[in-house]
């Protein structure tokens, strides 16, 4: 199928082929047609799909008829979770409606609200807003939701994780009832589907989500930490492993990325860090050592989670685990390449119960739990069951250990405890996250 065959109009038709663009993903194959219909849509796809496409072109198909919209009172909306993704759909706005004329203006939290006031007090017909921010904009009065005619829910999934859920409900009440309603997620479970009854029409759903399971040739284990230190000290036995010929170790900030990799480098191992702040040349570099050797444990940012391909990683270690689900398992997925076995570690504490349990929903199962004879954790974490609990608690020992009396799921560890443990850095809870 090409996209002359979605009837667009020309002037979309002639961005497209600007673009470079010949024919429609999959995801656009199935969704733009409903769209254009004036379906209401569920469409489950991960990442790269080329989803951006998938919704923004009909809503420009919209807008190509003749019809301005008010002053501070949008026909399209576009609600999305962050800044990144708030910034790149703008882009393809801009891509995909250069011939259209269109005015438009993206709502996003933490920039200067003058530009936001200015855009908004002239006729505008579509607007890219993070949450948080359109509340606002709406409790200001600045903004008019009242003529909105498309509103697009992209990944949905990911503003319910943020928190979002009450600002979602709140822009979705400003809108008209007859709105035509889009949501895209990369996971679709029992609260997404509630989340979609609540806001949508009787909608069309189409899943192209990727399988959710992890291959089996990666053993997947979780370490329970009472803080930083205790975490530290279990990094530091886990990579004593003999087994382990490299690893990348995965923090959630890059400052943390720094500061581990150059404690690691301390204690004598050969340790890197990789993360956004480092230009292109360093992380290429960092990245060709590493392929050679010379790097045993990278220390990295979710910057590499998508693109490294190196054969020798046989641990990934969640230092950090993910705020997504998702991210979980394209970490995790850079070890157990071309059909080696692999193990993926992840470290947790109290504090990080809620991003655990979505990944054990995602993944549809409990990590098994181990534990490190001397490295016990005084706090094990709470035991919760029901739809985010991750599913029924199994009885799976895993190899190497013995499951202890009493507690489901968790196995004891009886390689030999690392020699040199870290010291302890006051002030700093294991729990204490920041987003890269």
């Amino acid at each position: 199928m090409s996209f002359a065959e979605l009837n667009l109009a020309p002037m979309i038709l002639k961005a497209i082929t600007a673009c470079g663009y010949t024919e429609p993903t999959p995801i656009q194959v199935q969704a733009i047609p409903l769209a254009l219909a004036g379906k209401d849509l569920v469409a489950s796809a991960r990442t790269g799909t080329g989803k951006t496409a998938a919704f923004m072109l009909p809503a420009l198909q919209r807008l190509a008829v003749f019809k301005k919209g008010g002053r501070g009172a949008p026909r399209i909306l576009v609600l999305t979770p962050t800044r990144e993704l708030a910034s790149q759909i703008t882009d393809a706005t801009r891509n995909y409606g250069r011939f259209l004329h269109l005015k438009s203006a993206v709502i996003l939290g933490g920039t200067p609200y003058r530009e936001q006031f200015r855009s908004l007090s002239q006729p505008i017909d579509l607007v890219v807003a993070t949450p948080g921010r359109l509340v606002d904009h709406l409790q200001r009065g600045s903004i008019d939701l009242s003529r909105v005619e498309i509103l697009v829910l992209d990944e949905a999934d990911r503003m319910l994780d943020m928190g979002f859920q009450e600002d979602m409900e709140k822009i979705t009440a400003a809108t008209p009832a007859d709105r035509q309603t889009m949501m895209f997620t990369a996971t679709m479970d029992k609260t997404m589907a509630a989340l979609a009854a609540r806001l949508l029409r009787k909608p069309v759903h189409i899943d192209l989500s990727e399988p959710r399971s992890t291959d089996t040739t990666i053993e997947q284990r979780l370490h329970v930490a009472d803080d930083l230190a205790h975490k530290q000290r279990i990094l530091e036995h886990v990579i004593t492993d003999s087994t382990l010929n490299q690893a990348i170790i995965f923090s959630s900030t890059k400052r943390e990325a720094d500061r581990l990799a150059r404690k690691l480098n301390e204690g004598g191992h050969r340790a890197a860090a990789l993360h956004g702040d480092m230009n292109q040349s360093a992380r290429n570099r960092t990245v060709r050592d590493l392929r050679r050797g010379r790097i045993r444990l990278l220390v990295a940012t979710d910057v590499a989670a998508r693109g490294i391909d190196v054969l020798g990683i046989s641990h990934v270690i969640n230092f950090d685990l993910p705020l997504f689900a998702e991210d979980y398992v394209h970490r995790i997925g850079r070890t157990g390449r071309a059909g080696a076995n692999g193990t993926a570690i992840s470290l947790a504490s109290r504090g990080d119960i809620g991003a655990l349990q979505r990944i054990q929903r995602y993944l549809g199962r409990d990590l098994a739990q181990h534990v490190i004879p001397g490295l016990e954790p005084k706090q094990p974490l709470p035991s919760r069951r029901g739809p985010d609990s991750g599913g029924p608690r199994r009885k799976n020992p895993g190899a190497g250990g013995r499951r202890t009396g009493g507690r489901p799921n968790v196995v004891v560890e009886y390689r030999r405890r690392a020699s040199a443990g870290s010291k302890p850095e006051n002030g700093r809870s294991a729990s204490k996250r920041r987003t890269n």
